[in-house]
C-alpha cells in the first residue's frame, strides 16, 4: 500500500528542511494527490516498466509512481532532499523499493537498470538537454512524460511551419514522436508559479535513426535555427563553410535556400546533413 502526499505533508516536510524553494531549481511541488495520479496516468506506464524520475523533490510524484511500478530510480540533485526522500518513502511505502540518486541528472550515463520510461518534473531552462541528454544516454528508453510550463511544452509538441516549432521539436523528433499530454493548473503547485504548466507525452520511433548522423543532424539544426529570420542560405553559411557552398548542399537536398528551419522537418535536417 502506497500513501500520497497531502498538501499539509508538503508544507510541514519543507519547514521541517527548513527549505525554501528557490526558482533556480524550479522547486514547485505538486499539492494534490489526485493530479499526481492523472500525471501518472498520462506517462501510460505498465507494472513492469523499469522507470526512472527525474527531479522527485519532496516525493510526490515518487509515491504515484511507486503505487503504478515495482522498479524505480529517483534522481535528486539536492542533497537534503535527496536524504529525506529515503524517510518518506520508508513510512509511505514500506513494501515498494526505489534507488534514490543524488546527483545531477545530466551527469547521469548509467544506471543500475536498463529504462523503460522517463518521468520528471523539470523546470523549464533544463527540460530540453535532459530529456535529450536521457534519450542519447539510455535507447532502452522508449516513452517520456514531462511535466513542464505550458509554453516549454508547446514548443516541444509544435510541428514545421509553426511559430514555436524550433530546436527542441526538432531534436526530439529524431528519436520520436512529442504529444499534449494535458494541462496542469498552477494552483495546484507549492509555491504557485507564475504561469500553467502542461504535460508532454514522447513515445520513441519503432524504427530508430542511424545513430551516426545525429551529430551532425544536429549541428543543421542548431545553424538553422540559431538566427531564425535568416534564409538557410545565410543561417547555414557557418556550418558549410560559406552561403553558396550552403547553397548547393541544399539544393542537392532538394531544400529551398530561401526556406527557413522552421519550414523543415526532421526528414529534411537528415537529408541536408547527408549532403555535406
Amino acid at each position: 500500500m502506497v500513501e500520497l502526499l497531502g498538501a499539509g505533508e508538503i508544507r510541514s516536510l519543507a519547514s521541517e528542511l527548513d527549505l525554501r524553494p528557490t526558482k533556480k531549481l524550479g522547486q514547485n511541488f505538486v499539492i494534490d494527490p489526485n493530479t499526481i495520479r492523472k500525471i501518472v496516468a498520462a506517462a501510460q506506464l505498465s507494472p513492469t516498466d523499469k522507470v526512472v524520475e527525474i527531479g522527485p523533490g519532496l516525493g510526490s510524484l515518487t509515491l504515484g509512481l511507486l503505487e503504478k511500478v515495482d522498479q524505480l530510480i529517483a534522481i535528486e540533485f539536492d542533497q537534503k532532499l535527496a536524504v529525506r526522500l529515503a524517510s518518506t518513502l520508508k513510512q509511505k511505502a514500506p513494501q515498494k523499493s526505489c534507488q534514490i540518486l543524488h546527483a545531477d541528472a545530466m551527469n547521469v550515463t548509467q544506471l543500475d537498470f536498463e529504462p523503460d520510461a522517463l518521468v520528471a518534473n523539470l523546470p523549464y531552462n533544463i527540460s530540453v538537454p535532459v530529456i535529450l541528454h536521457f534519450l542519447e544516454s539510455f535507447p532502452s528508453i522508449s516513452k517520456v512524460l514531462v511535466l513542464v510550463q505550458a509554453e516549454v511544452a508547446a514548443r516541444l509538441v509544435a510541428g514545421p511551419g509553426s511559430k514555436t516549432y524550433g530546436s527542441p521539436s526538432a531534436k526530439l523528433a529524431w528519436y520520436g514522436k512529442a504529444s499534449a499530454a494535458g494541462v496542469v493548473s498552477r494552483s495546484i503547485f507549492w509555491p504557485v508559479p507564475n504561469v500553467d504548466s502542461a504535460l508532454v507525452y514522447f513515445q520513441k520511433s519503432s524504427t530508430p535513426l542511424q545513430t551516426s548522423l545525429r551529430a551532425e543532424v544536429f549541428r543543421v539544426i542548431d545553424g538553422a535555427f540559431a538566427q531564425r529570420r535568416k534564409t538557410l542560405r545565410q543561417a547555414l553559411s557557418g556550418w558549410a563553410g560559406s552561403p553558396d557552398q550552403a547553397e548547393q548542399i541544399l539544393v542537392k537536398a532538394g531544400v529551398s535556400p530561401q526556406a527557413r528551419g522552421e519550414d523543415l522537418s526532421i526528414d529534411d535536417f537528415i537529408e541536408v546533413a547527408k549532403q555535406k
